[in-house]
């Protein structure tokens, strides 16, 4: 494990120490295997010639050489039909906890409230029919500004409903994108967002292009309704989510990354909330082979794409974070200075969980408010 310089301070033990106590909270992470996943595949584009359902004889060089045609042809990798069948409905909010045992009192909190969610049928098909209908919580705003906000991995379904709301004072409309397996879009045999991020090369490739295409998607439908102005929030596995979406789509002036690093495989691999994925694949994978058969859905890949439409970005990165490494959050800094981009970085004095307790998650949101804010005023 990597740690900060200056570990050795009183502070940064204390931090380091309730970080580990909140990565044990959740007791209910699985080791799975490494596998392929070579079926979630069979209907990408940028095939190069391969029929749909080709089965080579070496998955990995299969998957590394679709990788490299993935990062050469991203526009096509991203792109999308959008859909026609938007539509609000009003359902009652639900938790959708990921613990083992959840928390009765978030669960009393919104026992009986209601609100308007977006719904529409994801362009990507999988095999889990909740996780085909995308699903967005509507937090709408007068005016022409609008963000599409993408939660943490294993995120349940309410979190973030407070910096919604502050973004809505603000005069900016939010859809709170439920991601790919999800709280509602999560399929029945598992508790947790194992199907997002795991030791299925395939299926994690999978996973990050249907975020990233239904975040698209959201934004076609806030321009259907009159909003004009766009932008995008992501955290941690949200934040990657939402630099590749920023870096395929035009319409994204405005972009918070709110935790952000390089490499998909380093995340992983070096990261306190990840260390069972690594577990399943450390026995037959390395980091670097690891990083090439993620390599498409790294951001590091991606700094020319994103370089290519005018934006202003906030960088967020916490100093102490365990599960986003600082020294791979600065490396994503130096690509933003490297190719000359309109950016903010903002360094917390907390880690990666200790960001959504108090008082680090009110000076986190204050951050990200009050640049989004600028930055929708400031562009044209």
């Amino acid at each position: 494990m990597l740690y900060s310089s200056d570990m050795p301070t009183r502070y940064a033990q204390w931090m380091y120490s309730w970080e580990h106590r909140l990565t044990s909270v959740d007791n209910n992470r699985v080791v799975r295997p490494l596998e392929w996943g070579l079926e979630w595949a069979r209907d990408w584009p940028c095939r190069n010639g391969y029929l749909p359902g080709y089965v080579p004889d070496d998955p990995e060089k299969f998957l590394s050489d679709y990788n490299r045609r993935i990062v050469a042809s991203s526009d096509e990798f991203f792109s999308y039909a959008a859909p026609t069948d938007f539509r609000l409905e009003r359902r009652e909010v639900q938790v959708f906890s990921t613990r083992e045992v959840p928390d009765p009192k978030l669960e009393e909190k919104v026992r009986g409230t209601h609100a308007d969610f977006l719904r529409f049928t994801s362009p990507v098909r999988t095999a889990y029919p909740e996780n085909n209908v995308a699903n967005a919580r509507w937090f709408p705003a007068h005016g022409r500004r609008a963000v599409v906000l993408l939660p943490h991995w294993n995120c349940d379904g309410v979190a973030y409903t407070g910096l919604c709301r502050a973004l809505n004072l603000m005069g900016i409309a939010v859809l709170r994108l439920s991601m790919p397996f999800h709280d509602i879009r999560m399929p029945v045999e598992i508790r947790r967002a194992d199907y997002a991020v795991s030791a299925n090369i395939g299926r994690t490739l999978a996973a990050c292009r249907q975020g990233v295409i239904d975040a698209r998607c959201c934004l076609d439908w806030l321009g259907q309704q009159g909003y004009d102005r766009l932008g995008i929030v992501g955290t941690s596995l949200g934040s990657c989510y939402a630099f590749l979406a920023a870096a395929h789509d035009p319409r994204i002036r405005v972009a918070a990354f709110n935790h952000a690093s390089t490499y998909f495989a380093d995340v992983v691999w070096h990261g306190q909330s990840t260390r069972h994925i690594r577990e399943g694949l450390e026995p037959q994978i390395d980091v670097e082979r690891l990083r090439g058969l993620w390599s498409a859905i790294s951001p590091m890949s991606y700094f020319k794409p994103f370089a290519r439409w005018p934006k202003k970005s906030l960088v967020v990165y916490a100093k102490y974070d365990l599960t986003f490494l600082p020294e791979f959050s600065r490396q994503v800094v130096q690509q933003f200075v490297r190719h000359h981009l309109d950016h903010k970085v903002a360094v917390l004095p907390c880690g990666h969980y200790t960001t959504g307790e108090t008082p680090y998650k009110y000076l986190d949101g204050w951050k990200i408010v009050s640049f989004l804010r600028g930055a929708f005023e400031s562009s044209t």
